[in-house]
């Protein structure tokens, strides 16, 4: 690309510039935010968590019992069941697949950060649990995707595709620049041998 005309050269530059300040706009807090959760996550063991546990408990009205009769695996709870947990516990439980064994119904409710569930048994008793391990966890479990949903998971997607376009334009634009600029191969070679020797040599 340093051979072609300092006009076409021009262009180049320009249209690598604009999508590589437009690429790193879109993935700034992205970025952060991945850099940062990777050394949490490369240091879990040393940063303590201390869990928040919310437990709660009600009793199912017996009008409501008969509904949980004949409950099939993975089959959500009755609609006027899941309206009454949303009233007794502020959850929503509707259309989530629930776990039936002999008339109990058993809710898991996953979520970043922490866990909840809830169960209902046979003869109406129902408790529900939340546990949250505090902020750190919760963006640790963004980093991963752990239980976030498509939404989070399309905007992985779209940030990994930014980045991508963000990493592309920068070694295209340092290449432009090589020429006046003799350390730029040097570092790129041990940017990419850096990691790669890491990898062979000290991971098992």
């Amino acid at each position: 690309m340093s051979s072609v005309p300092s006009a076409s050269r021009a262009v180049w530059l320009k249209n690598l510039h604009r999508w590589h300040w437009i690429s790193a706009a879109l993935c700034l807090l992205g970025l952060l935010m991945f850099a940062v959760t990777g050394f949490t996550l490369n240091h879990a063991s040393q940063i303590e968590a201390k869990p928040q546990v919310v437990n709660r408990k009600a009793a199912l009205p017996a009008t409501l019992l008969a509904q949980l009769a004949g409950g099939a695996a993975k089959q959500a709870l009755p609609t006027d069941v899941a309206a009454w947990a949303r009233k007794s516990f502020n959850i929503d439980v509707a259309g989530v697949p629930a776990e039936w064994e002999d008339g109990e119904a058993y809710v898991p409710l996953p979520r970043p950060g922490g866990d909840a569930w809830l169960r209902i048994a046979a003869d109406g008793a129902a408790e529900y649990e939340k546990t949250d391990r505090g902020a750190i966890s919760w963006l640790n479990d963004l980093h991963k995707g752990r239980n976030t949903g498509a939404v989070w998971s399309w905007f992985i997607d779209i940030f990994a595709i930014a980045c991508l376009v963000f990493a592309i334009t920068g070694f295209l634009i340092m290449k432009l620049h090589a020429a006046n600029r003799p350390s730029t191969w040097p570092v790129i070679g041990l940017g990419i041998l850096v990691p790669v020797l890491l990898a062979l040599l000290f991971t098992h």
